[in-house]
């Protein structure tokens, strides 16, 4: 059996997959057959499947350790050449659309492949190969800069994962220290953080017009396979989670400077719900992956088998090391047809959410592995997130294992932070769709409309006097804004329909796990909103849906005696 370090790693020779590529569409192409094609499309699959699982790997090694210079080389090689990658995808799927036997193809293969390859068309020319090279470098400078962070605390260097659990600790001025360097780390980097963005901005705006739109929000949009809603859905729901969400996050906060027996909550006050601490994990990093194997062993079929081919495989890695990227993710290597799980253990309880969440994204992928073509191994960003999320919430009936005495307090903590979290979602995407909408302004102006916003969805937040903070820089530490464009409201969009799910798994609906299991074995075969739909979910774009949601949610937090906890 390979494990993960076995995996095999080679360097795409351009060239080569360039001739390959071409020569296949142009068979295509010329082909009067339709299983002639549908023989060359499985050839061109071929191709894209060892391509992607090669960028695959250097992703995820060079987030794995990012000072080796190996690795380091390999991503740089990579954010060259995946312009010219996407301009041969961007060549098949105009084959693909234009397939005198296109009906034909869709039988077999699917509508969302021709929906995908149409907005995958609309992002793409030959002219913005040198600024997609750019983008992708600019990119890793920003996971490079983070991954550098090296900070003195407590007699000890940390990165910034490390200090997690500084920043959740009952005394408030060990708190208030952690954040204090964390902060130092981004105010003494503030320029390179601006100047990165700064670069991010112009050359999508520059992509956006040498594509023929207005500016770049369309184009995050595409990018984002949105096929099904717009920017008009997004700011209506958006607003109601102004009207809905952000009245309840302020009315919490409160209380909870109250349970934290203190006159105001500061910035650096947030991340602790109780004055008793916040639920702790009962076991290290290897008795969490054990833990977490029972779970999904007992959870049912499909997910044992799951688990013990993440567990056995390695394909998983949580541990903290010296140079690893910080935050979480999970890929899927085509070749392989593996998942692979990426974070760090910090100690704290969201090391149980982070491993759940992403989790839940390796499992949809396992479950649809056998779909065609590879573009349905994940589905779009908001489905995937119905997957991650979802899967934290039906892990609720073996928290014990992991919290002990300590259950409920993780559950009320989890709960409530979910819908604390939705507000930040929408202050994160209506900036960018600002940013976007006015890409020539200063860097100071973006903070500045930053801070502004921010008042708007956090109205509680204080920030203690910190000038970097109070200029409006608490942005530079959001990955998505850098790197995944017009993302960050897609889990906004899944906490809805994921708070669904946990509505109807505590009050024992039967049907929740096959609706769950339906969604993941559709992948990426559907477009957002078929796919919720066919799972038996609702519409988070309608009206009234997110306060019909979310009430129970609410009701459920009100009625826990916090005064055990």
């Amino acid at each position: 059996m390979k494990l993960f370090e076995d995996f095999e790693y080679e360097r795409i020779d351009i060239n080569k997959i360039v001739l390959e590529f071409k020569e296949l569409i142009e068979e295509f192409t010329n082909s009067g057959d339709y299983n002639e094609q549908d023989v060359i499309i499985s050839k061109i699959y071929i191709l894209k499947d060892h391509c992607e699982t090669m960028m695959g790997l250097v992703e995820i090694r060079n987030a794995i350790d990012t000072c080796d210079e190996y690795y380091e080389e390999e991503l740089d090689y990579m954010d060259e050449i995946t312009p010219i990658y996407e301009d041969l995808n961007s060549m098949f799927y105009k084959a693909l659309v234009n397939s005198k036997f296109k009906i034909e193809h869709e039988k077999k293969l699917g509508k969302q492949i021709f929906k995908i390859a149409d907005l995958k068309r609309k992002i793409f020319i030959p002219e913005v190969l040198n600024d997609l090279s750019l983008e992708n470098k600019l990119q890793s400078q920003y996971g490079k800069l983070k991954g550098s962070a090296s900070i003195l605390f407590k007699g000890s260097m940390r990165n910034l994962e490390e200090m997690v659990p500084f920043t959740e600790s009952i005394d408030r001025e060990t708190r208030q220290e952690a954040q204090k360097v964390m902060n130092k780390f981004y105010s003494d980097n503030e320029a390179e953080f601006d100047d990165i963005y700064d670069q991010l901005v112009k050359v999508r705006h520059q992509i956006a017009e040498k594509l023929g739109y207005e500016n770049f929000v369309e184009v995050g949009y595409n990018r984002m396979l949105r096929s099904d809603y717009n920017a008009e859905m997004v700011s209506n729901f958006r607003e109601q989670i102004y009207e809905v969400i952000v009245p309840f996050a302020t009315k919490w906060r409160g209380n909870q400077a109250k349970r934290l027996n203190l006159k105001e909550l500061n910035y650096y006050d947030e991340p602790l719900s109780f004055v008793s601490g916040n639920a702790i994990i009962n076991h290290d990093a290897d008795g969490i992956l054990e833990k977490t194997k029972i779970m999904f062993e007992e959870m049912s079929e499909e997910t044992k088998v799951f688990a013990n081919y993440m567990l056995d495989k390695e394909l998983i890695d949580i541990k903290i090391k010296p140079g690893k990227l910080d935050g979480g993710f999970c890929s899927y290597l085509n070749d392989y047809q593996a998942p692979f799980v990426f974070g760090n253990f910090s100690g704290t309880s969201t090391d149980v959410d982070l491993l759940t969440h992403e989790m839940g994204h390796a499992f949809q992928s396992y479950m649809s592995k056998g779909l065609k073509p590879s573009e349905y191994y994940y589905g779009t960003a908001e489905v995937s997130e119905v997957h991650s999320i979802g899967m934290e919430f039906l892990s609720w009936p073996w928290m014990e294992s992991f919290f002990g005495n300590e259950t409920e307090k993780y559950k009320y903590i989890h709960l409530s932070k979910t819908m604390l979290e939705i507000p930040y979602m929408a202050l994160v995407d209506e900036f960018q769709h600002w940013v976007y909408e006015n890409p020539h302004v200063s860097s100071k102006a973006r903070k500045t409309k930053w801070r502004e916003i921010e008042k708007k969805y956090l109205p509680h937040r204080m920030y203690d006097g910190n000038k970097y903070l109070e200029n409006g820089a608490y942005w530079h530490r959001q990955i998505h804004i850098f790197l995944d464009p017009f993302y960050y409201i897609d889990y906004a969009l899944a906490s809805t329909n994921a708070l669904e799910i946990w509505g109807r798994n505590i009050n024992e609906d039967k049907l929740v796990w096959d609706d769950y299991l339906k969604l993941c074995k559709l992948g990426g075969s559907q477009p957002f909103l078929n796919a919720i739909s066919l799972a038996n979910l609702s519409n988070p774009f309608e009206n009234g849906t997110l306060r019909k949601i979310v009430t129970p949610a609410i009701e459920w937090l009100h009625a826990i005696d916090i005064s055990k906890m």
